[in-house]
C-alpha cells in the first residue's frame, strides 16, 4: 500500500500543477486581450472628443513586444485586437454609407458594400500596429536584449516609419496624430516642426515611457501576470513619461502663443455655401436642377455681401463641364454680371474641351472675364468611390453590386489653384488626410489652405474627423484655412487651429469669413518629415553602441 500511495502521490502533484499552469495560461490570454481591446477601444475614442486617452491607450501593445516567451504568431493576433478595436470605432461612421438602394442595389447589397468597407479600411489600418509589433518582435530578440530607453526609442522610430508608408498610399485616415485634433491644440503646435509625425512620435513615446512602469521579467505568462498589480509599478518611467508630456506641451505654449501679424493688406473675404442637398437627391435630374438653383442664389446673395472669392463644395453640380455651352451657363453668367470670382466644384474631362478624355474631379475657378482661369483636379481619390483598385478582380463583384461604374482619373501632385488673389494650396474632401500634398502646395507658393468636400451621407462624428484633419494641415503649414462642404461641416481656421467659424451639420449655411494670406514657411514646410529619419538615425547609433558594449 505504501508503493501504491508513494506513486500516486507524485502524479496528483503533477496534474494539480499542470491544471495550474493551464490555469495561468488562460488567465494570461484573457488579462492580455482584455488588456488590447480596451486600449483599443480607448484610442477610439480619443479623436475629437477624448484626446487625454491617447496617451496611455497604446500601453498594453507596448507590453506585448516585452513578452520574451510570446511567439511572434501570438503577438500578431494579440496585436490585431488594439488595431481593430482603435481603428473599427474610430472608423465606425462608414456604416453610414448604408442605405444605397437609390444606386440600384439591393438592401443585401447595400449591406454587403458598407461592411466590406468598414472591415477593409479597418483591417488596413490594424495592420500599422501589426507590423510595428512583428518589428519589436524580430527586433528585440535579435542578438541582444533591448530595455528601458532603448525600447521606447526604437519603438518610436518605427511606428513613425510605418506610418509615414502607410501615408504613402491609398488608403489612410486615423493616425495616431489626428487623436490630438481639434482640442489640444498646444499639443498640436508640435506639428509645425516636422508634420503630423511629431505628434504620432510624442504620443507613442510617451506611451512606450509608461509601459515601462511594469517591471516584466523573463520568467515569462505567470510573471507577466503577477506583474499588472499596482503594487509592482516603478515609478520612475511613469515620471518620465509626465515629465515628457509636460516638456512637449511646454514647446507647443511657445508656438502657440506666437502673435499671427496678419496685415490688412493681405486680407480676403470668402464666401462659403453649404447647400445641404444629399447625394441621394443630387444625382437626380431634378436634384441637379435643385442644386444649380441653391448655389445660384448662393453665390449671388454673397457676391452682393462683399465677398472677393466665393467658394462652393465638392461635386456642387453633378455634372461634366461642358466647355462648348460655357458661355451660357448658369453660373459663368452671374460671375460675369456680378464681377466675383467663383471656385465651382464639378466634374471635368481632363482635356476640358475633349469629351472624350477621362473624367476628372475638379474645382474650376470662374472669373468676370468668362474664362476659366484656375483648375484643380482631385489627386487622391477614393477607393471603390471614384475608381476600382484591383480592377480586373474587383470590377465584376463591383459591377453586380451596383449599376454605376467608379471610373475617375486622378490629377497630378503638382498643382496650384491660379486665383486673381494669388495662388492657393487646395484639396478636395478625402486628401484632407494627406499632409504631404498640402506642405507641397504651400511651399510652393500657397497662400492660404482651400478645401471642398462632400461628406454626405455621412454623420457628423465623419464631420468633425475631417474637420479635425483640416486643422492639423492649417497648423502644419502655417495658414489660414477655408473648409466648404456640402452638408457640414464647413469653417474657418486660423494658422494655430483655432475654428473661427464653423456651421451646424446636414443646414444650408452662407458665410462670408475674412482670412490672410502668408507666406511664411514652418520647418515642416521647408524640410518634410526629418523626424522620422532621425529618430530611426539615433536607435541605429544607439543599437551599435550597446553591441559594440556587449562585446
Amino acid at each position: 500500500m505504501g508503493s501504491i500511495e508513494e506513486n500516486i502521490e507524485p502524479r496528483v502533484e503533477v496534474e494539480i500543477a499542470s491544471i495550474k499552469t493551464k490555469e495561468t495560461v488562460s488567465g494570461f490570454h484573457f488579462g492580455m486581450a482584455s488588456a488590447l481591446l480596451c486600449g483599443g477601444l480607448l484610442m477610439g475614442l480619443a479623436p475629437v472628443n477624448a484626446w487625454p486617452l491617447a496617451w496611455v491607450a497604446l500601453v498594453p501593445l507596448w507590453w506585448l513586444n516585452r513578452l520574451p516567451h510570446l511567439h511572434t504568431l501570438s503577438a500578431l493576433g494579440y496585436a490585431s485586437i488594439w488595431g481593430v478595436a482603435y481603428h473599427g470605432v474610430a472608423l465606425s461612421w462608414i456604416t453610414g454609407l448604408h442605405p444605397m438602394m437609390w444606386m440600384g442595389m439591393s438592401w443585401l447589397g447595400s449591406v454587403s458594400v458598407t461592411l466590406f468597407s468598414w472591415m477593409f479600411i479597418t483591417v488596413w489600418g490594424a495592420a500599422i500596429g501589426m507590423t510595428w509589433t512583428g518589428l519589436m518582435m524580430v527586433m528585440s530578440r535579435w542578438q541582444w536584449p533591448i530595455s528601458g530607453f532603448t525600447r521606447v526609442l526604437l519603438g518610436t522610430a518605427l511606428w513613425c516609419a510605418i506610418e509615414w508608408t502607410w501615408s504613402r498610399g491609398p488608403l489612410y485616415w486615423s493616425s495616431l496624430s489626428y487623436t490630438q485634433s481639434p482640442h489640444n491644440l498646444l499639443g498640436l503646435q508640435l506639428s509645425q516642426l516636422s508634420g503630423p509625425m511629431t505628434v504620432t512620435a510624442a504620443v507613442v513615446g510617451v506611451n512606450g515611457l509608461f509601459s515601462e512602469m511594469w517591471e516584466i521579467g523573463d520568467s515569462g505568462v505567470r510573471r507577466f501576470r503577477i506583474r499588472q498589480h499596482l503594487g509592482r509599478i516603478s515609478p520612475r518611467f511613469g515620471a518620465y513619461a509626465i515629465a515628457l508630456f509636460l516638456g512637449l506641451h511646454l514647446i507647443g505654449i511657445i508656438l502657440y502663443s506666437r502673435p499671427l501679424a496678419d496685415g490688412v493688406d493681405t486680407e480676403i473675404s470668402v464666401g462659403l455655401i453649404q447647400g445641404n442637398i444629399p447625394t441621394d437627391q443630387k444625382l437626380t435630374d431634378k436634384g441637379i436642377q435643385t442644386s444649380q438653383q441653391v448655389y445660384l442664389d448662393g453665390y449671388e446673395s454673397l457676391a452682393e455681401a462683399g465677398a472677393d472669392l466665393v467658394l462652393t463644395p465638392e461635386g456642387t453640380i453633378p455634372q461634366a463641364w461642358n466647355a462648348s455651352l460655357q458661355d451660357r451657363n448658369l453660373f459663368q453668367r452671374a460671375v460675369t454680371n456680378s464681377g466675383v470670382p467663383l471656385v465651382l466644384g464639378t466634374f471635368a474631362h481632363q482635356n476640358i474641351d475633349d469629351s472624350r478624355t477621362p473624367l476628372m474631379q475638379s474645382l474650376l475657378l470662374l472669373t468676370p472675364d468668362g474664362s476659366i482661369a484656375g483648375r484643380y483636379n482631385k489627386v487622391k481619390l477614393v477607393p471603390l468611390g471614384e475608381y476600382i483598385p484591383f480592377e480586373k478582380v474587383l470590377k465584376p463583384i463591383v459591377d453586380r453590386l451596383s449599376p454605376f461604374a467608379a471610373k475617375m482619373t486622378p490629377g497630378e501632385v503638382d498643382q496650384l489653384l491660379k486665383t486673381p488673389f494669388g495662388p492657393m494650396a487646395t484639396r478636395i474632401c478625402y486628401e484632407s488626410a494627406f499632409a504631404e500634398l498640402f506642405r507641397w502646395q504651400v511651399k510652393q507658393g500657397g497662400q492660404a489652405i482651400f478645401t471642398a468636400s462632400n461628406n454626405d451621407p455621412y454623420p457628423p462624428q465623419q464631420m468633425m474627423q475631417h474637420h479635425a484633419l483640416d486643422v492639423m494641415r492649417a497648423i502644419e503649414s502655417d495658414r489660414w484655412e477655408v473648409r466648404v462642404t456640402n452638408t457640414g461641416i464647413s469653417g474657418v481656421v486660423d494658422p494655430r487651429g483655432r475654428s473661427r467659424w464653423l456651421s451646424a451639420p446636414n443646414e444650408y449655411a452662407t458665410h462670408i469669413v475674412t482670412i490672410y494670406k502668408r507666406q511664411t514657411h514652418t520647418l515642416y514646410v521647408r524640410w518634410g518629415d526629418w523626424l522620422t529619419p532621425l529618430l530611426l538615425v539615433f536607435t541605429a547609433i544607439d543599437f551599435m553602441r550597446r553591441r559594440r558594449l556587449c562585446k
